[in-house]
């Protein structure tokens, strides 16, 4: 064995103890408060060990990036730990409070997480758009000096039944992939079971189909030295024949049971027969459990043979729990070793009592082995948490004409915005899953083109055919083409929004999704918030305002998706003026990466920054004139601003979000008629002024009585006895905790249940949210004063 293949195997070792140790401390040692299990899975942890150590400190450089198998997460502690890029206080308090997360998280480990893992599957498919993505930055004149990195997924062999990682590879080879890793820790166990037979035959034609290399990783070096010797070729079709199960139950029986096992079966055939009596025990289980996903020398010369930049699958036989007593189990996933067990196997590993948390206890040579580390090619340059500067926000200013949609609002402010030369505008990149022209895109497309790295020709400009979309495909493009699948747009927004940190250089990405279909993507939507990604989301067309399309594209709950999602300012304008100043807010506040206190005016953490989701729609509504006040634009910011104040005395209060402003005002006019005080407040982000009350509450409770909101000024010096009517198109329970603030009388108005095909004063009708609904609800209000 070489110096190098030797150091590789100490740090192999010494991280499969450390993360063992790790699992069993928060289990068994460390107390608890409440007495459940901690878990950590060992047992998937040591199946990836000697991948992971071959990986990091043999075939990485600086600019790869890597997504973590979840459930290899302590591997991914202990080697930061050897490196001394995690601390022993955060590893000893694992899973616990304030310690080292379950599975990498960037925002809340840490160490040097490149991305956040944990739901399964989305970890895996967002490394391919992670390298589109850098093909993105590196084609253009600012980006050029990029150095190209490969973008690796460790994926556990279960991880495989996700549908999302089949849909990534299509779109990966419409993109024309690469520099693209998948190393498949086929261990062949799950959570529930053993994972059936031939599903590597299945795997191999799959990535074939879509143009990928597949590599497979089998035998270690003491298996392929056993087959070269006399009857190793019948020890070998053995292995290959076996089953899965029948694998992972010798393995956990061990050496004897092999033995007898090999013997029974192949029965005395001499060469084979005196391969397996030379070994003892220990050795012949040694050689069976040599899989080449658990040989580290073999997995180390299998990553430095790869000399192309083609999309290529390792498929890495490995056994789960290698290593261990509790290795080959078929309960060892969420399984723990005993306390009787570590003890067992920390005298078999060599660690001494009181040593169990030294990086390099048991090394025979620890300045041999540190001058090693300290060369390790991916961690030579210190952190690879990058960033970018901050972009200047031009002005945008739209004339929109009396009648608009907010939908074709936003596609005017982006074509207006395509026109200009500023950095910012240069560092937008759109994409849409197939709806680029019924979302508004298509000027903007026209104007910035389609994204490709090599020049695609247009059959209708050539053949001089006329058509609206003259889209081109260049490597200048910004707008990147998806097919139909939400999935991977959330994964692409995740990708690019997070360019700035991954590669260097900031993007502001935009996408734009049929509301209703915000939901089939959902998972990955909270997966790019979780990692910080700074993005902006366009819903629209929304809600039964677009009727003719029935209720399968009719959006209810998306305004609460908005709200509740973590990460995301979440947006519904009614009027165009209102969406060019929150984009205009937007682009900065993608941009934001501060800390500090929250703004007293609001309590919203605003220097954080985030990602935001804009909820539009196709109905054409009446303009409300220019209106360029501060305090309108302060409040279309902040979530509200009165529209129509309500006098000393008002009655009822109007507060609608988005598109049914018209019927609001309607209905405002109406009330007046017989009763001027009535107030007409509208709300442009029921998420910014429900987060500002919540966290004006917990202050206050902190001891801090002078913390108010914004929503709480807005309506403090409303009469007590004025009732609210709340409206929107999308579900009531949106605004219907605006009763909550100051304790007035509520009934929310909005849409519960699927529409259905009709024209949109139909369904208004349908549903009670149109001006005559909302006019009886205010007549039929039993505060003891009559209205009309």
């Amino acid at each position: 064995m070489t110096a190098h293949a030797q150091h590789l195997k100490t740090i192999e070792q010494r991280l499969l103890w450390l993360s063992h140790w790790m699992i069993h401390n928060a289990n068994h040692i460390r107390p608890k408060a409440d007495g459940i299990k901690v878990g950590g899975h060992q047992a998937s942890s040591a199946s990836m060990v000697s991948i992971m150590t071959a990986l990091y400190f043999s075939a990485l450089k600086p600019e790869d990036r890597v997504a973590v198998k979840p459930h290899a997460s302590p591997i991914f502690h202990a080697m930061q730990y050897l490196m001394g890029l995690q601390t022993r206080e955060k590893i000893e308090n694992f899973r616990g409070y304030g310690g080292a997360q379950s599975y990498p998280s960037r925002t809340k480990d840490i160490d040097d997480v490149d991305f956040s893992t944990g739901s399964v599957g989305l970890g895996v498919a967002i490394t391919s758009f992670a390298s589109l993505i850098q093909d993105y930055v590196k084609a253009k004149s600012w980006g050029k000096d990029l150095p190209l990195g490969r973008m690796v997924a460790l994926v556990g062999d279960a991880e495989l039944d996700e549908g999302n990682i089949y849909e990534c590879l299509q779109e990966g080879w419409k993109n024309d992939l690469r520099n693209t890793w998948w190393i498949i820790d086929y261990n062949r166990q799950s959570l529930d079971g053993i994972v059936r037979e031939g599903l590597f035959q299945r795997i191999e034609k799959i990535f074939d189909t879509f143009g990928w290399d597949v590599v497979l990783v089998k035998h270690g070096h003491l298996q392929r030295a056993a087959f070269a010797e006399p009857g190793g070729d019948k020890l070998r079709a053995w292995i290959d024949g076996c089953s899965n199960q029948l694998y992972s139950a010798l393995t956990y029986m061990g050496g004897s049971v092999w033995r007898d096992r090999l013997i029974n079966d192949l029965g005395d055939q001499g060469d084979v027969s005196a391969l397996i009596e030379r070994r003892t025990d220990d050795e012949l289980a040694a050689l069976m459990e040599n899989l080449g996903g658990n040989c580290v020398e073999t997995m180390a010369e299998t990553f430095a043979s790869i000399d192309h930049d083609r999309p290529t699958c390792f498929l890495a036989y490995t056994v789960k729990g290698w290593g261990t007593p509790i290795a080959g189990h078929k309960d060892n996933h969420g399984g723990l070793m005993t306390k009787a067990q570590m003890a067992a196997w920390q005298k078999d590993m060599g660690v001494p009592d009181g040593q169990e948390w030294e990086p390099l206890a048991t090394v025979a040579d620890p300045a041999a082995l540190q001058a090693f580390l300290d060369t390790v090619p991916f961690y030579e340059k210190g952190a690879r948490r990058y960033s970018d500067e901050q972009l200047d926000v031009p002005d945008i200013a739209v004339n929109s004409e009396k009648e608009i949609s907010t939908q074709t609002g936003f596609g005017k402010i982006l074509d207006e915005l395509s026109k200009g030369d500023s950095s910012l505008v240069d560092r937008l990149v759109t994409t849409s899953p197939d709806v680029t022209g019924t979302t508004s895109l298509g000027p903007w497309v026209n104007r910035r083109k389609l994204f490709a790295r090599t020049e695609l020709a247009d059959t209708f400009i050539n053949e001089k055919i006329p058509s609206t979309a003259k889209w081109e495909f260049t490597p200048d493009g910004q707008h990147i083409e998806l097919g139909i699948a939400e999935m991977n747009l959330f994964l692409l927004l995740g990708a690019a929004g997070l360019s700035h940190s991954l590669f260097g250089k900031r993007l502001l990405p935009i996408g734009t999704v049929y509301d209703p279909f915000v939901a089939r993507g959902l998972d990955a939507l909270n997966y790019a918030c979780y990692q910080d990604a700074r993005f902006m989301i366009v819903g629209t067309p929304s809600g039964i305002t677009l009727a003719p399309e029935g209720g399968a594209h009719q959006s209810i709950g998306s305004p609460l998706i908005g709200m509740s999602q973590d990460g995301l300012a979440s947006f519904e304008p009614a009027f165009v003026d209102e969406l060019s100043v929150i984009m205009n807010w937007a682009f900065d506040y993608m941009q934001r990466n501060g800390d500090g206190d929250p703004d007293e005016r609001t309590w919203l953490r605003d220097e954080t920054g985030g990602s935001v989701y804009l909820r539009l729609s196709t109905n054409p509504i009446e303009q409300p004139g220019r209106r360029v006040d501060d305090a309108f634009k302060q409040g279309a910011v902040d979530g509200a601003y009165w529209l129509r104040k309500p006098g000393p005395n008002c009655e009822v209060v109007i507060a609608y979000q988005g598109v049914v402003a018209p019927e609001a005002i309607q209905a405002a006019g109406h009330i007046a008629q017989g009763r001027r005080d009535v107030g007409v407040l509208a709300v442009t982000s029921a998420d910014r002024l429900n987060a500002g009350w919540t966290a004006a509450q917990r202050e206050r409770a902190r001891g801090n009585s002078d913390a108010v909101s914004h929503i709480e000024c807005l309506l403090d010096n409303i009469p007590a006895h004025c009732s609210l009517i709340t409206v929107i198109d999308g579900h009531p329970a949106t605004l219907s905790w605006l009763g909550a603030v100051s304790g007035h009388k509520t009934i929310p108005l909005g849409v519960e249940h699927f529409g259905q095909t009709g024209a949109i004063s139909d369904l208004y009708r349908h549903f009670g949210i149109d001006a005559a609904s909302i006019v009886a609800k205010a007549n039929g209000l039993t505060s003891g004063r009559q209205i009309l």
